[in-house]
């Protein structure tokens, strides 16, 4: 029986981790693993998690961070994407052979339009009426914590403005995951959803914000900008946030509300992931999207755009283009660790 993508990924970066920390009884010194549910894992590290960055980044990403904006809890597991998303991504933020590739790179896969990377932002959002607290109802979040804030943005200038790229970044994950009110018990004062089941319903026999949806019902406003096209009516077999498709329905709708508000030229959401996670790309087949990278843009009324990359593009990208030593580094790194 062939291993899984998330499977074969853990043995290869508890692999890394042995050999990069000079750990090799790691697998055997099971008083030095980090605590996942109260049980202890070879795929999970503790301490000073800035050694799971690239070294380029190890100072600086931290001190970046400050006590504004939250690290995803994750961050001491080997296979964090949210670490991933740094790795890969960051170092334009700072370094300048880094960010005049990245802007070759979004010209070819997002627009020819862009002229400039302005800046590299981790769990990003805008402030005052953009922000997911005004613009989603997000009152009780921060940044990194409890709201809308996508993994990596790139802040860019085109021809005609500004522009906007917020990116959700994925490495071993099997979907975006389901919808967080659809539970019946209480979460803090917001109340537990009665009918979960309704947002089961096919979009063709069903408007989901009028059920109600229930983070309606929390004053979320997700469904406010994000209306369905014809095809959507006709294709979804449920809410496409309900079981697996919560993290882009967000996402998106942050993105056509900032890019109705007309401050921005150009405003895209985007997922960055690994190629090699085929589940991931089909885990919207039950909501009536076989691939979300071509599907997902045909079921909601035109706002901000949508378009996919995969990590390895990325990274390919530098390899063919720079010939840098630092990037020679970085590439080193990831192809060790990732097999980018």
């Amino acid at each position: 029986m062939m291993m899984n993508f998330y499977e074969s990924q853990k043995i290869n970066q508890v692999a890394w981790w042995k050999n990069y920390s000079s750990q090799p009884n790691w697998e055997r010194e099971n008083d030095k693993w980090g605590v996942q549910n109260k049980v202890s894992y070879p795929h999970i590290t503790k301490g000073d998690w800035s050694k799971l960055l690239w070294q380029g980044i190890q100072v600086e990403l931290p001190k970046y961070l400050g006590t504004t904006i939250h690290a995803h809890t994750g961050v001491d597991n080997l296979l964090s994407s949210w670490v991933a998303a740094a790795n890969l991504y960051f170092p334009a933020r700072s370094n300048n052979d880094f960010r005049n590739l990245l802007l070759g790179f979004l010209q070819s896969k997002v627009s020819p339009d862009i002229i400039e990377v302005v800046d590299v932002e981790l769990e990003y959002s805008l402030p005052d009426t953009l922000s997911p607290a005004e613009l989603l109802g997000e009152m009780d979040g921060s940044r990194g914590s409890g709201q809308t804030s996508p993994d990596i943005a790139f802040l860019v200038k085109t021809r005609r403005g500004d522009g906007l790229i917020l990116i959700e970044c994925k490495y071993t994950e099997h979907s975006f995951y389901r919808c967080s009110a659809r539970r019946t018990t209480d979460r803090g004062d917001k109340p537990g959803n009665p009918h979960p089941e309704d947002c089961l319903q096919p979009a063709s026999a069903c408007h989901y914000a009028a059920i109600p949806c229930h983070q309606k019902v929390w004053s979320r406003k997700y469904l406010d900008y994000f209306e369905l096209t014809q095809e959507g009516k006709s294709v979804l077999t449920r809410c496409p946030a309900a079981t697996t498709g919560y993290q882009l329905l967000r996402q998106q709708a942050l993105a056509n509300g900032i890019k109705k508000s007309g401050k921005y030229d150009l405003v895209v959401s985007s997922v960055s992931f690994d190629a090699r996670n085929k589940s991931l790309i089909g885990c919207l087949k039950s909501t009536g999207i076989a691939d979300f990278q071509t599907g997902w843009v045909k079921i909601y009324q035109h706002g901000a755009d949508f378009i996919t990359w995969h990590h390895q593009d990325w990274v390919n990208y530098v390899r063919t283009h720079s010939t840098n030593a630092l990037c020679k580094d970085w590439k080193k790194y990831l192809e060790g660790r990732y097999g980018y």
